[in-house]
């Protein structure tokens, strides 16, 4: 039997919306049965009441949620709509970075998000993507003016290298570091140990220039910094998105910029060689894969299909069955495209909102009912005060109604957790129908880590016949009864 998903409710009500459609009893049974109805296990609750929202990443109780988060406790969290989680736009973004990272989910029943559901993954893989691809368009053309400053000798920002500084826009020596810088070469071609290099450097008393001591990461960056022979380069590296790593461009595209050396060309020429053959005596080869779909192709007799020589073909050890990867690729380009035009899920659509008109109906009748019976209520009580109802007759009349008022609000957020659901169903699917429309259209020009992301959350299959390549795709619904009705597959047969 499948473990039931285990996730926690956040509850966080300020002191000003202490009434009662927004108590912290009205949001823990919404959301309570919101979970039930996907079958899901309350392990946790996390009450921050009368908490402002301004603040709310170190509170203790949201500290104790990301503890669970991260041990595996909960895998999802479930709150009633984003201001409640925070008002903070950096905090709210801080959250989902963290959600995102350890692969859990966010339900916002206000908002209609649940990225638990098939249409969420994709809706935000593909706002992720294409996010990162507009930022690259822009920083592309941003960063076209970067070799014009660089070959100008301008700054191009940063700090110094460290035995350098910035003086009247040039770069110059800094007497206090420079003899540092040097004498790190000197220990290191002696020793030809980083990490003695550091330990030498730190015993004589030097530190990096924010104080800190050397360590063998810090001296192997310092040494294979070419400015020390008095070659500054500029343009030579850029940034892959936030919170990743720096890669290298291509070294046509490097600019090489005269500046004051530390150490003579032999000096700096000798270390790095060292530092190199260090290198590749520890390297661990291993496959890196560049292709789209590595991973997810078989062959028909159910191997993994995996690129393995220079042929650039997807091939079945087993049976020698085999497909160019640039067909492959171009074949599942249209499968995409084929699968955009296919999402039309409006039936599914319509009749979800005609259920919820009907249940919205409901609700708004149910609390029309309960307004009036607290009506009722508080008419009596003077009533009862002033002595023109007796006791037993207060009651035979005031209980029942007392008892109606309990029954709905019980009813009521239950009600309410149903439309949540129906209304995350719809909203899912109309946000990925207009993503989808803008997706296939910048394809071609999104880099690899764009799109692998996406082809990972919609593939289904890949299987790979004799004369044919079988595609499966998932749908955008995380109804069954629409799967099976619209489940989108593609079908190729190579040329002849």
């Amino acid at each position: 039997m499948e473990e039931k998903k285990h996730v926690g409710i956040w509850i966080r009500v300020s002191t000003d919306m202490q009434v009662k459609d927004d108590s912290p009893e009205h949001h823990e049974r919404r959301a309570r049965y919101y979970v039930e109805s996907r079958d899901w296990q309350v392990v946790e609750v996390y009450r921050l009441e009368a908490v402002s929202g301004k603040t709310v990443m170190n509170h203790p109780e949201a500290q104790r949620m990301l503890k669970d988060l991260r041990s595996g406790r909960i895998s999802g969290l479930v709150f009633s709509k984003l201001a409640r989680l925070a008002r903070s736009t950096k905090e709210l973004l801080e959250f989902a970075e963290i959600f995102r990272k350890e692969g859990a989910d966010l339900v916002s029943l206000a908002e209609q998000i649940d990225t638990s559901t098939p249409a969420g993954r994709l809706f935000f893989t593909i706002v992720a993507a294409m996010a990162e691809w507009e930022r690259e368009e822009i920083s592309s053309r941003v960063s076209a003016s970067v070799p014009i400053r660089a070959k100008m000798g301008k700054p191009l920002g940063g700090q110094a290298s460290f035995g350098y500084k910035w003086q009247d826009k040039s770069m110059v020596i800094d007497e206090k570091e420079a003899p540092i810088r040097k004498l790190m070469y000197e220990i290191f071609l002696e020793c030809q140990r980083k990490k003695t290099t550091a330990e030498r450097l730190n015993e004589l008393g030097h530190r990096t220039r924010n104080g800190s001591r050397f360590s063998d990461t810090t001296i192997d960056r310092l040494l294979r910094d070419t400015t020390a022979k008095g070659q500054r380069l500029a343009n030579h590296t850029k940034s892959i998105g936030e919170g990743r790593q720096w890669i290298t461009k291509p070294q046509e595209e490097w600019i090489i910029i005269p500046c004051p050396s530390i150490v003579s060309e032999e000096l700096w020429e000798k270390c790095n060689a060292v530092l190199d053959e260090q290198s590749t005596k520890r390297a661990k080869r291993g496959r890196i894969s560049e292709y789209l779909l590595a991973g997810l192709v078989k062959c028909e007799c159910g191997t993994p299909m995996y690129v393995f020589s220079t042929a650039k073909k997807f091939t079945c050890r087993k049976c020698k069955n085999n497909v160019r990867v640039s067909d492959m690729d171009n074949y599942y380009q249209q499968v995409l495209k084929g699968y955009l035009n296919d999402i039309q899920p409006q039936m599914y659509v319509e009749e979800l909102e005609a259920d919820i008109r009907v249940k919205e109906g409901l609700l708004s009748a149910s609390l029309k009912k309960r307004t009036q019976l607290r009506k009722k209520m508080d008419e009596l009580v003077p009533l009862r005060v002033s002595g023109d109802l007796d006791k037993e007759h207060f009651a035979e009349i005031y209980q029942p109604l007392v008892t109606q008022v309990h029954q709905l609000d019980r009813s009521i957020p239950e009600l309410q957790a149903e439309i949540d659901l129906k209304r995350v169903q719809v909203t899912s699917a109309d946000h990925v129908l207009k993503e989808a429309k803008g997706l296939y259209k910048a394809w071609s020009s999104m880099l690899f880590s764009q799109k692998r992301p996406i082809v990972e959350t919609i593939t289904e299959y890949i299987t790979i016949g004799k004369e044919t390549i079988d595609v499966g795709i998932h749908h955008v619904s995380s109804s069954s009864k629409l799967t099976s009705q619209h489940e989108f597959k593609g079908s190729w047969r190579p040329p002849a």
